[in-house]
C-alpha cells in the first residue's frame, strides 16, 4: 500500500504536467500554454495525483457546462499505470459532478486505446458515435463516450462500488 494526494493543478505544476504530457503523448501533445489557458478557464477543473515526494503521477482535466461534464484530458505516468490512479481521478471528477448537479459526462478516446476504453466502460460510459480522423498526429478516429444520467441508481451503485474498491492506495485530498 502507498499514499497519494489529489490536489488542484496550479501554475507551478504545469512544467511537470507538461513533461508527463510529452512522455504519454510523444507525437502530439498539449502545449504548456494550453495548460495555462485551461487553468484560467472558469469552466475547467484540473487535478493531479502526487506521490509523497510531490511528484505528479497522473492528471485529469474536465469542463463543467450546465449539466454536463466533458473530460478534456486524462494521463497516467507509464510507470504507474494499473495502479488505480485514473480511477482515483475519475472518482474525484464524479464527486465534483455530483456537487455541481451535473447529469452527464462525455469524452473522446482514441479507438486504439483499449485500456482507456475498458476503464471508461467500467464507469458505465457507452460508445455513442465516432469522430472520423479526430486525432491530428495520425488521423485516428475517436470514439465518443457518454454516461447515462449519473443520478440514476445503476450509475450511482456502480460508482459507489468502484469508490469502495480503491484498496491498494491511501488517498488524501487537498481542496
Amino acid at each position: 500500500m502507498y499514499r497519494v494526494k489529489v490536489s488542484k493543478m496550479n501554475n507551478t505544476d504545469v512544467d511537470e504536467v507538461f513533461r508527463l504530457e510529452e512522455l504519454v503523448h510523444p507525437n502530439h501533445h498539449w502545449s504548456k500554454e494550453s495548460f495555462y489557458n485551461e487553468l484560467s478557464n472558469n469552466l475547467a477543473y484540473y487535478y493531479c495525483v502526487k506521490n509523497e515526494k510531490d511528484n505528479i503521477l497522473a492528471y485529469i482535466g474536465f469542463w463543467l457546462i450546465i449539466d454536463e461534464a466533458h473530460i478534456t484530458t486524462l494521463a497516467v505516468h507509464p510507470d504507474f499505470r494499473r495502479n488505480q490512479l485514473a480511477q482515483i481521478l475519475l472518482i474525484k471528477m464524479i464527486d465534483i459532478c455530483y456537487k455541481n448537479m451535473v447529469k452527464y459526462i462525455t469524452l473522446e478516446v482514441r479507438e486504439s486505446n483499449l485500456p482507456a476504453i475498458l476503464l471508461y466502460e467500467k464507469f458505465l460510459f457507452e460508445s455513442i458515435g465516432m469522430r472520423k480522423n479526430y486525432y491530428q498526429d495520425n488521423g485516428e478516429n475517436a470514439i465518443i463516450m457518454f454516461t447515462q444520467n449519473i443520478w440514476y441508481d445503476k450509475f450511482k451503485k456502480n460508482f459507489i462500488n468502484i469508490k469502495e474498491g480503491i484498496s491498494r492506495i491511501l488517498v488524501s485530498y487537498d481542496e
